[in-house]
């Protein structure tokens, strides 16, 4: 039996199949969707006419969400059909997994609710602050994130 040739030339090559394999594994697990994201579909209900729900649309596929839309005229009717907080109220709602979305929430908080599943009705950007996602340009100014549930108790999220 011949023993294995110990070149330096081979450690080198060996060594450098090993770093390539890490850092493409790196770069493929650290990157893109979560697969939470992947897994979900949002139901956004908007306006046909608003440029600021498209983008957050935009934001959400961007980040891996699949999205459906329903354009709606009467916005009112669709946030007292899910019990959307009236303090709360932005320009869309969203379903995802049985939680309510409102307004411009951010993918990266929708994804980190759909994993820890807190016991919440939803999440909401009330209005539609600059700089959150859709709203990004307008100037921006600090948000807040605010979680509520079925029976309108309200508490932050998350600040931004």
């Amino acid at each position: 039996m011949k023993q294995l040739e110990r070149s330096p030339r081979r450690w080198i090559l060996l060594a450098s199949v090993v770093v390539v394999l890490g850092i493409g594994g790196f770069a493929y697990f650290a990157s893109g969707p979560t697969p939470l994201a992947a897994e979900q579909t949002l139901v956004v209900y908007k306006s046909p006419t608003c440029g600021c729900c498209e983008e957050w649309v935009a934001h959400l596929r961007r980040e891996g969400f699949e999205v459906e839309t329903h354009d709606q005229m009467d916005m009112n009717t669709i946030k007292a059909r899910f019990g959307v907080p009236g303090t709360l109220t932005s320009c869309h709602t969203a379903t995802v997994a049985n939680y309510i979305i409102e307004g411009h929430v951010p993918a990266d908080a929708i994804a980190r609710m759909l994993q820890d599943r807190p016991p919440v009705t939803g999440l909401a950007v009330p209005g539609m602050p600059g700089g959150a996602p859709g709203m990004e340009s307008a100037p921006k100014v600090s948000y807040n994130i605010v979680a509520f549930d079925s029976t309108g108790t309200q508490s932050l999220y998350e600040s931004r």
